[in-house]
């Protein structure tokens, strides 16, 4: 994104007099969070949500997946998903939900890039070797890399209660 994104909050969903989430508090959100969840869409159009890490880097968020996975078959035939992060507390923190299509990373530079960001993630567990055009865990699996670039950000914040929408 060449600008920061502006905020607009809903006053139905925010207490009385309560600001629009700052960008920068959601962005940090998105770049802190240990753990997302992502909903793709089956072939029937059932929903199917599943726990990952993400990592939020030049204003995209990423994402892995193996192509036998349920979100990975779900990919072929939609592209578009729904990340949710935050915390499960009713009166403190920030729930942030990305909208957005997943497109697939292949490009070897930006592939170095991600692992080298998803080495630096928490506590250095997540260890990706490059391949060609994937990711490569455990002995050589190849996992597939996706990005979303946001369409529609929301921050629900907490204490106050805000309700904020980033239009991109």
């Amino acid at each position: 994104m060449s600008s920061q994104p502006s905020p607009e909050l809903d006053a139905r969903f925010s207490d009385p007099d309560a600001p629009p989430t700052p960008w920068a508090d959601a962005r940090d959100v998105l770049e802190t969070a240990q753990l997302a969840w992502i909903t793709t869409v089956r072939r029937d159009g059932r929903p199917h949500v599943t726990p990952l890490v993400t990592v939020w880097l030049d204003d995209t968020l990423y994402f892995t997946t193996g192509a036998g996975e349920q979100k990975g078959h779900n990919l072929v035939g939609n592209r578009h998903v729904v990340i949710t992060t935050g915390c499960n507390r009713w009166h403190d923190g920030t729930d942030v939900v990305v909208e957005g299509d997943a497109e697939r990373v292949t490009e070897r530079a930006r592939l170095e890039k991600l692992a080298a960001a998803w080495r630096g993630k928490w506590d250095g567990s997540w260890q990706f070797d490059v391949g060609d055009g994937v990711f490569l865990h455990g002995g050589g699996n190849e996992v597939l890399v996706y990005g979303v670039t946001p369409t529609k950000v929301l921050a629900f914040g907490k204490g106050p209660f805000t309700h904020t929408r980033y239009r991109f």
